[in-house]
């Protein structure tokens, strides 16, 4: 079951950037006086008593703008409105309830989500409070106070957010058929890729950049067995401004990888691999997932037998984070390769969840050790007890070491390579863990 989605939203300048800052723990948002400055939708993973979530930082929402750029943050607001289980509606004491507020909250009203009402800027709750209770008139529910800058009230917002999540419902664990979540910038070819393994229309395809407006779920059966296809949107409507079309993918993004075992990451061969996929491609990484990196409209390109390659070396240069990603040439259009997909899902969701025994893993640390000394600091070097593994999706170690200052990047890279070169891992992320333990004294 994926992580609950909660969509900070409001009004531009009433502190939603500086609330989800607050939350989060650290300066992700641009935190701006002019209205409008948070352009992107942010996300950031979060836990409060024991539940975990995904918050997303909207645009502000202009009812009534003509800004063109207005427009679109409107636009990104309702796609996170669509997206989340839980919507705090951000507005401001100071400001006290404008017109603008009531149309937010009627927009709000019909997504029929929860809606937590939080009146920002309260410093002082003697002071403002008679202000806070102006907001009843929005009707909407209890407003709570808080100040996002002096982070006051957070803990009673928070309970009121985890208290309207879904109820975990086993059921949804029981569907066992192989999650693949395709992802990728708008008019990549997601669509053509799900309806060529489909075989049939399911998805709307057009020349428009984005023009999948949510995220649908697709069943494939592929030598007797069933895989589910999630195709990821992009945005409503034919924009003309390109850097705005690029973010109205991430938070599509974020919530397809959530529910899926494996990611595929689509890029166009004609464009070649842009940051925008990088960042596309950091949402799976961060999370652990599998990953293929399928390259669509290979059969669109003029080929020499140093082509592939050349693609390759820029993938691996501009994607350096996931040097284990699987890379595939794919065309949609003339389905080349694409049988091969399915064998690379299954490999790839075999290696998520692979285990090692912790017998095995010993053996080979301590024979890369041996070959390897491990580093030293003022005569103190390292030494590595043992290592386990602690989980799998994605499969994570833990190692014992004497000083987890002594342990360094390169060190910790080096015994994953080394891990990866005898038991594979292909298409999979490994984390590691480093807990120090003392030396028995004697």
């Amino acid at each position: 079951m994926g992580k609950p989605i909660v969509a900070v939203v409001g009004r531009p300048n009433v502190g939603k950037s500086t609330l989800f800052n607050a939350i989060a723990g650290e300066r992700i948002s641009i935190v701006k006086d002019t209205p409008g400055v948070t352009r992107d939708r942010i996300y950031a993973d979060v836990s409060w008593l024991d539940h975990n979530f995904t918050l997303i930082d909207t645009g502000g929402i202009e009812p009534e703008s003509k800004d063109i750029i207005l427009s679109q943050m409107r636009e990104q607001a309702q796609i996170a409105i669509d997206t989340a289980d839980v919507i705090l509606f951000l507005t401001d004491v100071r400001q006290g309830l404008l017109d603008a507020d009531s149309k937010v909250a009627d927009m709000l009203r019909r997504s029929a989500k929860p809606v937590v009402l939080v009146v920002n800027k309260v410093d002082s709750f003697e002071k403002f409070m008679p202000d806070v209770y102006e907001f009843y008139n929005l009707g909407i529910g209890d407003p709570f106070p808080v100040s996002a800058s002096s982070r006051l009230g957070l803990g009673d917002m928070l309970d009121e957010v985890v208290r309207h999540f879904p109820d975990y419902n086993p059921a949804e664990e029981e569907d066992d058929r192989p999650k693949v979540a395709i992802i990728g910038k708008p008019n990549v070819g997601k669509s053509s890729l799900i309806n060529k393994l489909a075989r049939e229309d399911r998805v709307i395809v057009s020349d428009i950049a984005g023009t999948t407006r949510d995220a649908i779920d697709t069943a494939v059966k592929f030598q007797d067995r069933e895989y589910v296809l999630i195709d990821t949107a992009g945005l409503r409507r034919k924009n003309k401004i390109k850097e705005e079309i690029e973010r109205y993918s991430i938070i599509r993004a974020v919530t397809a990888v959530e529910r899926a075992d494996v990611c595929i990451i689509v890029i166009d061969a004609q464009e070649g691999v842009t940051e925008q996929d990088a960042k596309i491609a950091g949402i799976a990484h961060d999370r652990g997932k599998g990953i293929i990196i399928a390259v669509n409209k290979w059969d669109a390109i003029e080929k020499d037998d140093r082509t592939m390659y050349q693609h390759t070396d820029r993938i691996r240069q501009v994607l350096s984070f996931m040097p284990y990603a699987e890379i595939m040439f794919v065309s949609a259009k003339t389905g080349q390769r694409l049988p091969k997909l399915f064998d690379q899902i299954d490999m790839v969701i075999a290696n998520n969840s692979m285990r090692v025994s912790t017998g095995v893993l010993n053996e080979i640390v301590a024979e890369a050790v041996a070959l390897q000394q491990p580093p030293s600091d003022k005569g103190k070097r390292l030494k590595i007890y043992y290592v386990t593994q602690a989980s799998v999706k994605p499969p994570a170690f833990v190692i014992f070491v004497n000083d987890k200052e002594l342990m360094h990047f390169s060190y910790t890279r080096y015994l994953e390579n080394r891990i990866r070169e005898s038991f594979g891992f292909r298409g999979t992320a490994l984390r590691f863990i480093i807990r120090e333990r003392k030396e028995d004294k004697k």
